[in-house]
């Protein structure tokens, strides 16, 4: 089944009527080199360039008695050209048809990932700009720690989005190849130009070596890449998980009008979307692992990763293509609680300055150690009996010595922290969006 995220267009790529579509290209593109060399009659080329198509339910009935799928194709391929069907498929084996023309399944598939990509990217880059004052406490090991703003949070996803961008770019290109080769790499029937006439007519790089197949070192860097832009994902949707806790409550993803949270509580606004995507970025990764299981065959090859890459190539594109899809929606309509974010901010009751306290304390001339104990010993006061950190920093006779009232205020003053956010936004977007992006 194919999520309603899904593009249509990602669930046609990968139909077994459009499989069969490509293998017919790739039939079509090597029947024609053999006819510019002579090979095949340039008539009985033309004749199967005309052929008007299979139909996927034809072929899987005349595979229910061969048993043996591309055999049933080119069968069905024959009913339709006629006595011209003699030269398809002519010094080919299957695999020259069924890795060219997967080549060009994926090759399409990638640019509906990367156009989605593109999408996403401007969508972040948005609500970035959007909230890149809106300050907030930055967390490490889930703790406190010092402040940041939303923007700057999410001025890294749109990092990381386009370093994405460029991976599936590059693997893109890398899966880009096809193969003529034969039985098992030799060129024995069909020499190396037909390979080459036929892939350039297909828009593929020929594959510089081969044994019967494309090597699947080529897959895996592709599901390697698939993987790791839904881990990207997943990272952005834990973060908003995690901010939507009730007791934090900062970010929530969209609850639309008449959508219900829980079937026995009326009050619950889950981040479902969210935890689907986590989901999903599992499913990623397994079967990136299950690539790298396929790069390992025996010998020229063995059948064993054709039934993997049955499934986890439709899966990882579609299941990618409905997350990115998903998150850009989540990102558009994502609420932001800015008052809970003060709230939030001041519940540590000004401990996240330690670290400007000590520096201070440092800078005039006490021991890093000594300005240590001094700045916890009164973090901790604050923290165990609830007082305010500035007021007990104010008070302490050692920090008193060293540090007047209106250092310690300027210390605690959030706009020494964020001083920098906006020469950060300009180093990463500059005035426009970076070509990486323009050009998927």
């Amino acid at each position: 089944m194919i999520p309603r995220y899904t593009h249509p267009e990602m669930g046609r790529i990968w139909s077994d009527q459009r499989k069969y579509e490509t293998w017919l290209q790739v039939e079509v593109a090597a029947a024609q080199a053999m006819a510019e060399a002579a090979i095949v009659p340039r008539e009985a080329a033309e004749e199967i360039a005309r052929c008007p198509g299979v139909e996927a339910a034809r072929i899987e009935e005349i595979e229910r008695t061969t048993r043996h799928d591309v055999i049933a194709f080119t069968t069905a391929v024959a009913e339709q050209v006629g006595p011209a069907a003699r030269w398809v498929h002519f010094g080919l084996t299957s695999s020259d048809v069924l890795d060219t023309a997967q080549a060009l399944q994926m090759r399409e598939a990638c640019d509906l990932i990367l156009a989605g990509l593109a999408r996403l990217a401007q969508a972040v880059r948005d609500r970035a700009e959007e909230h890149k004052t809106t300050p907030m406490i930055g967390r490490t090991h889930g703790v406190h720690a010092e402040p940041i703003t939303l923007g700057l949070k999410l001025a890294i996803w749109y990092a990381e989005v386009l370093r994405d961008i460029v991976r599936v770019r590059r693997a893109k290109e890398v899966v880009s190849v096809g193969k003529l080769s034969g039985a098992v790499g030799t060129y024995a029937h069909l020499g190396p130009e037909i390979e080459a006439r036929a892939c350039l007519a297909l828009g593929l790089q020929a594959a510089p070596v081969s044994s019967q197949i494309v090597q699947r070192d080529r897959h895996a860097e592709l599901l390697a890449a698939l993987a790791i832009t839904g881990a990207t994902l997943e990272k952005c949707a834990l973060e908003i998980r995690g901010l939507q806790k009730t007791e934090i409550g900062e970010v929530e993803e969209p609850f639309e009008k008449g959508q219900k949270g829980s079937s026995a509580m009326p009050h619950k606004r889950n981040p479902i979307a969210c935890e689907q995507i986590t989901g999903l970025a599992r499913l990623l990764r397994g079967n990136c692992t299950a690539a790298l299981e396929n790069v390992a065959l025996w010998h020229e090859r063995d059948i064993s990763h054709s039934s993997v890459e049955r499934v986890i190539l439709p899966d990882s594109f579609i299941a990618l293509d409905h997350m990115i899809r998903r998150f850009t929606d989540i990102v558009r309509g994502m609420v932001v609680h800015p008052d809970r974010m003060l709230e939030n901010f001041n519940r540590s009751r000004g401990i996240v300055f330690s670290g400007t306290v000590l520096l201070e304390l440092a800078r005039r001339g006490v021991s890093r150690e000594e300005a240590y104990d001094w700045v916890q010993r009164n973090a901790m006061r604050s923290l165990n009996e609830g007082l305010a950190f500035k007021d007990l920093l104010i008070a302490d006779l050692d920090v008193a010595r060293v540090l007047t009232r209106q250092d310690i205020e300027e210390a605690f003053d959030v706009r020494r922290h964020l001083r920098h956010v906006d020469e950060v936004f300009g180093r990463l977007f500059g005035p426009r969006i970076p070509e990486v992006e323009i050009r998927a």
